[in-house]
């Protein structure tokens, strides 16, 4: 089985990133992945402020979105902060529909994330 890594993790200035590497986020098994990681990465280092990195990716799946509510919720629940960056118009336009806009903060880009979270 060759799949393609489809998120990486990385630390920026002390900021946990999770970057999204593939154009296309529908895969569940690849997903089930994904959040495993994610799951143990935030259990066993519990960062301050993390961003989810979505540049470059024109398609996800529902199951994504709450992968993100369970981020935000563990993030929470630790007084850490989550934010999203790289989200492009149509993607932006799911987070309006199911209104998840009122609980994420997004930003144009990585930089802008971090520049945000370390100011």
């Amino acid at each position: 089985m060759n799949e393609e890594k489809m998120m990486d993790i990385l630390t920026e200035g002390g900021i946990t990133v999770f970057a999204f590497r593939a154009i296309s986020i529908s895969n569940s098994s690849g997903i089930e992945l994904v959040a495993a990681e994610v799951r143990q990465h935030l259990d066993s280092t519990r960062p301050e402020k993390v961003i989810v990195d979505f540049d470059g990716v024109k398609f996800f799946s529902s199951l994504l979105l709450g992968l993100l509510v369970e981020i935000w919720k563990k993030m929470k629940a630790y007084d850490g902060t989550m934010v999203i960056s790289g989200i492009n118009p149509s993607l932006n336009r799911v987070f309006r529909i199911t209104n998840l806009d009122k609980i994420f903060q997004f930003h144009p880009d990585r930089q802008t994330a971090v520049r945000a979270l370390t100011e």
